[in-house]
């Protein structure tokens, strides 16, 4: 009989039923299988799965978000629709939102997690009540798509949002059809709000990321390096720096502190790509500040350390232009939207 027809002493063991094995069959059987069980790498997290894909959304996902207390994942893009998906268990769709009458461009929570704000290509925000799962506020005042939406993180309920018709606009949502205008020339892709909401930090289609005095409505001043047109800016937990992606398929830091040194561009990230798609790739911050990430056109989900500048992570599953990402709030989780239709809950190492 040739050898490879020969059962190992293992494979017959299995064969026999447990209550037939002698004690030593046993005790090498059940240590076999625990062997089995602890021979992949140890979780870091408490997802159900080390990855978990969340499926239903009908058109590309341009903007995702964890929910500031990390239970709840938002999700929404070219179907007009915004996807709350449990972060735990299986990760249900457990609501859907819907009432813009054009894609929607970029989502945020606000600070306590009861709102949602959103910018679309009909030219208008949204305001959502997050527990109640319905629209509250519609505000218009754009004449030309809303690329990005932004909100204060502390104070007062305070956002600003960038449109193509070359204009940042601060609005009150408590007072109707009230806001102010900051007109840049050229269209406005991404922005943001510092840390206090005295200033407004903007990207767009000329290269140049510009942070404005909300004092005195006027440029403070410019942080010039990008060589082409800004898709996504981020502001680091501490409100210290900003970080920003852009089409010349490099990540940057800024130092937005008051008296900084002239040279404010403080480290430079390569690796990911933007394509013909010109999508508006956006980029995230993990809550320590460790980590930076952002998608790419490449299909993968890039993470960076920010202290030796190094890719931690090329993450692989997506089958389309990889719009948005971001860090779970409270524990080593990422997540990522794309043009595939799809997003991904992963784990990744402390």
């Amino acid at each position: 009989m040739p050898t490879s027809d020969k059962r190992k002493r293992d494979d017959v063991l299995a064969l026999v039923p447990a209550s037939k094995r002698t004690k030593n069959e046993v005790a090498v059987s059940s240590n076999r299988d625990k062997a089995v069980i602890q021979s992949g790498p140890p979780r870091t997290s408490s997802l159900m799965s080390p990855i978990m894909l969340l499926e239903g959304h009908g058109g590309d996902i341009f903007s995702l978000e964890f929910h500031p207390d990390g239970q709840y994942l938002a999700s929404t893009g070219f179907d007009r629709q915004i996807f709350i998906w449990n972060v735990y268990g299986e990760c249900e769709n457990i609501g859907v939102m819907s009432g813009h009458s054009g894609a929607i461009l970029d989502m945020h929570f606000s600070a306590d997690g009861s709102n949602l704000y959103t910018a679309s290509t009909d030219m208008t925000l949204g305001l959502w009540d997050f527990i109640a799962g319905v629209r509250i506020k519609k505000l218009k005042g754009h004449t030309g798509f809303v690329n990005s939406v932004g909100s204060a993180r502390r104070g007062l309920v305070q956002l600003c949002s960038g449109s193509d018709d070359s204009t940042i606009k601060i609005w009150d949502p408590r007072k109707r059809g009230q806001c102010y205008t900051l007109d840049n020339t050229y269209q406005v892709t991404s922005v943001t709000f510092n840390d206090t909401a005295e200033q407004v930090i903007s990207g767009g289609i000329d290269n140049d990321i510009k942070v404005w005095d909300l004092r005195k409505n006027s440029v403070l001043y410019k942080l010039k390096g990008h060589t082409d047109t800004i898709t996504g800016l981020s502001l680091s937990p501490d409100g210290s720096y900003v970080l920003s992606n852009s089409m010349d398929n490099s990540l940057r830091i800024w130092d937005v502190r008051p008296f900084a040194p002239f040279e404010r561009c403080v480290k430079i990230f390569s690796g990911h790509q933007h394509n013909f798609e010109k999508n508006l790739l956006r980029c995230a911050w993990s809550p320590d500040g460790s980590k930076v990430s952002c998608g790419s056109a490449d299909r993968y989900h890039y993470i960076w350390d920010t202290t030796s500048r190094r890719i931690l992570y090329k993450l692989p599953g997506h089958n389309g232009s990889v719009n948005d990402v971001d860090f779970h709030p409270k524990e080593p989780i990422v997540c990522s939207g794309s043009s595939d239709k799809q997003v991904f809950i992963g784990e990744i190492e402390e």
